[in-house]
């Protein structure tokens, strides 16, 4: 397997930014690590290995990269509204900088191939998947989100701004009117699983919010409750994501 590592200085952020590239072709794969994880969290929890046999094929290729948690959703210093614009600063790294790279390394490792991008996380990996995948779906097609939350209340309570407003789906898609949002979300292949064991409860409530709203929005979506042992763990994710991404390819 074709392994690379990547360290970027990030002109939205001031800083450099770290990132991990497993494979030389295939379906663009971007993944986000649990609350307060690195970019190596997801080889170190076992999901490159339980990918390997697409990613060797050819079929996968995945980007691993890192967020700002500590300065931004988990951040012990700043106040709310300071925490959503770094968060802000975050998302024009994502879209302006690496997204665009993803995207042109992809093409090139395609035979010049244009793709959208299969975005996907556990726990705050999936919320920052379904978040991204919701207001950017012009190069996202296909969102894999395992044991997530779909809004900011389990950030920040009640409190809302225009900021938080735009970083919270549960939120701001009961109100999207706009056509091509829709019309992208609804071409796109959508699957939100989580189980029903230890710790996920917080997961399964937001969960069946967004079933429910994608249903009255007429928005496709594949939504699997696993069973009452199924923790809120790594064990149970490597299982889950082996599954849809194999339904996907």
């Amino acid at each position: 397997m074709r392994i690379s590592y990547h360290k970027e200085y990030s002109h939205h952020l001031h800083r450099d930014m770290e990132y991990k590239v497993y494979g030389h072709a295939g379906k663009p794969m971007l993944v986000f690590p649990t609350s307060l994880g690195r970019f190596y969290q997801y080889e170190d929890s076992g999901m490159i290995q339980t990918l390997s046999e697409f990613i060797d094929a050819g079929k996968l290729q995945i980007w691993a990269c890192d967020t700002l948690d500590e300065e931004t959703f988990f951040s012990g210093h700043w106040n709310h509204e300071d925490k959503m614009q770094r968060h802000e600063q975050y998302d024009k790294y994502m879209m302006q900088e690496l997204v665009p790279s993803i995207l042109h390394s992809s093409k090139e490792n395609n035979g010049g191939s244009d793709q959208k991008i299969l975005i996907s996380g556990c726990s705050m990996g999936a919320y920052y998947s379904a978040s991204f995948f919701f207001r950017h779906p012009h190069v996202f097609d296909t969102l894999i989100a395992l044991s997530g939350v779909y809004s900011t209340y389990y950030f920040f309570g009640d409190y809302m701004s225009q900021t938080v407003y735009l970083n919270s789906p549960l939120h701001y898609l009961p109100n999207l009117t706009d056509d091509y949002y829709l019309n992208a979300y609804r071409s796109s292949r959508i699957i939100l699983c989580v189980g029903q064991g230890a710790y996920e409860d917080e997961m399964l409530h937001e969960t069946r919010l967004l079933q429910d709203l994608l249903r009255h929005k007429a928005i496709p979506a594949q939504i699997d409750y696993w069973g009452h042992d199924v923790d809120h763990d790594w064990p149970w994710w490597n299982k889950q994501i082996h599954y849809y991404v194999g339904g996907c390819l």
